[in-house]
């Protein structure tokens, strides 16, 4: 029997703000995700890989397990398009790269049932990305701390019969200048989108999972956000025209060593090995 058949189909999947390369990372979770679906069109919407904070000696099999996978499915045939962000925007010198249905982009702007949606990571709209690159870095190297830190308190809640809690969130809920950011953000991107008569506007970068309908003096938009792999763990789904966040959830799989099943991952074709050969030959990372 086709393995396919037993997965969820997904018309439209966008993953972003993972961070391959990062402590902060849940390959292990997205990897198990990654394997229960069956996606028709995969959005890469920036920051897969971490290439601000990469260091050759943190590089876990489970995150190149995440990228075999990913390879695999351009292997397959699935359309993909890989969107540049921030924190991999090395690979925007690849921009406009295609081999096969696997592209490079800067944005992309797909018709999904008679509507139009515009994909972007979202960092060209982060003020302090355009002017204070080094305080940005400098953020995700506090932020990626940060998320260190919640592991080991929530172990420790969780010995103590506790709920997790998230620091980050805390910090970002409580802060007027992170709440003001968030808003900003969401502001502008739907104005333009708005401006543009798309009807939808999908984007990450700020790690916050959202699906709202905004509304201003010249129309109105519906904003996405996918939210992140290091916290919130949770994708966009599009089916049968909807869009709906998941978010991981263990209870949804059953345990099983990241080598498991594997086999196929490892037998991909040379094209696509040569491809990501290249992309990540500057980090000494081989396929």
């Amino acid at each position: 029997m086709d393995a396919n058949k037993k997965k969820k189909s997904i018309e439209v999947v966008v993953i972003s703000d993972v961070h391959l390369g990062t402590y902060g990372c849940h390959a292990k979770e997205l990897l198990s995700y990654l394997k229960s679906i069956n996606p028709k069109i995969v959005i890469l919407n920036g920051d897969i890989v971490d290439i601000w904070q990469f260091s050759k000696r943190y590089w876990p099999k489970s995150h190149m397990k995440v990228l075999k996978y990913l390879m695999g499915w351009i292997s397959e045939g699935k359309e993909i398009y890989y969107i540049t962000g921030n924190h991999d925007e090395m690979f925007r010198k690849f921009v406009d790269f295609n081999m096969g249905t696997f592209s490079i982009k800067n944005k992309v702007v797909l018709e999904l049932d008679g509507k139009k949606a515009w994909f972007f990571h979202g960092d060209v709209f982060d003020v302090t990305m355009k002017h204070s690159k080094w305080l940005a870095k400098l953020g995700a190297v506090g932020y990626d701390f940060l998320i260190l830190i919640n592991r080991a308190v929530n172990r420790i809640s969780y010995f103590f019969g506790k709920e997790k809690i998230s620091l980050s969130k805390k910090i970002k809920d409580s802060v007027k200048s992170a709440i003001k950011f968030i808003n900003h953000f969401e502001e502008t991107v739907t104005s333009i989108a708005i401006d543009n008569q798309f009807d939808y506007v999908v984007c990450g970068h700020i790690h916050q999972p959202a699906i709202k309908e905004v509304m201003n003096g010249n129309g109105s938009v519906q904003y996405l956000n996918s939210g992140d792999w290091v916290e919130n763990l949770t994708t966009l789904e599009y089916n049968n025209k909807q869009w709906s966040i998941y978010k991981y959830d263990d209870i949804h799989y059953q345990k099983e060593k990241i080598e498991e099943n594997m086999a196929a991952i490892d037998t991909l074709d040379q094209t696509t090995k040569e491809l990501f050969g290249q992309l990540m030959a500057d980090f000494n990372i081989k396929f």
